[in-house]
């Protein structure tokens, strides 16, 4: 799938003011400094569309943005080690929590994981949180380019280790992926792409 159009359209804290259109919608969330608005602007080929900081915790709404005239990208608060207020952390897991589980235009979502990291409680807590509510989801392991081939393979593959050593029967979909070089930036977009037709179908 290739992006023509890339729009931002609307932020906010409620999930009742989100659009309310059928477009079907991807959400990406990941832990605070992530790389994620750097990934979205990959994805888009758009340099500034998500707004990049060197401070993590940048993002603190749902934000919307209209991709293709025919589907949103969903770019959600980090979690994790956010500079921010414990009340604004506890507000940020309301309307997240909310998000997930009362966006009916919701088709997946995508969680970001920095690959050079061992796993993370709070990565595998919230995976398993979308698992139990039965939300479907892949894993996108970022800063491919921070490792070398065979580091970058075996981190992915004790991380594959790790999951299947606690609940998950089989490993989660999952895609490899530098926002610097572009690596996974078509798997990502032909897979949202495939589901996309599906849709049209149904």
């Amino acid at each position: 799938m290739r992006i023509k159009s890339a729009e931002f359209l609307v932020s906010n804290s409620n999930v009742a003011k989100c659009p309310q259109n059928k477009m079907p919608e991807y959400a990406f969330i990941g832990r605070s400094n992530v790389g994620k608005s750097s990934l979205i602007n990959m994805l888009t080929d758009r340099k500034n569309l998500a707004k990049t900081s060197g401070r993590p915790g940048k993002t603190q709404l749902i934000n919307h943005f209209t991709i293709n005239e025919s589907w949103y990208l969903v770019d959600l608060p980090g979690y994790g080690y956010a500079r921010v207020s414990k009340k604004a952390k506890k507000e940020f897991q309301k309307f997240i929590t909310q998000y997930f589980e009362e966006r009916e235009q919701l088709v997946s979502a995508f969680v970001l994981i920095d690959c050079r990291h061992e796993p993370q409680p709070i990565d595998r807590d919230f995976m398993q949180y979308l698992g139990e509510k039965q939300i479907p989801f892949s894993i996108i392991f970022t800063k491919a380019d921070k490792l070398k081939p065979k580091a970058l393979e075996r981190n992915i593959e004790n991380y594959k280790q790790a999951l299947l050593e606690g609940v998950w029967l089989e490993m989660p979909n999952y895609f490899v992926s530098s926002a610097s070089n572009s690596v996974g930036k078509e798997e990502i977009l032909n897979y949202i792409g495939a589901i996309n037709e599906q849709l049209k179908e149904q």
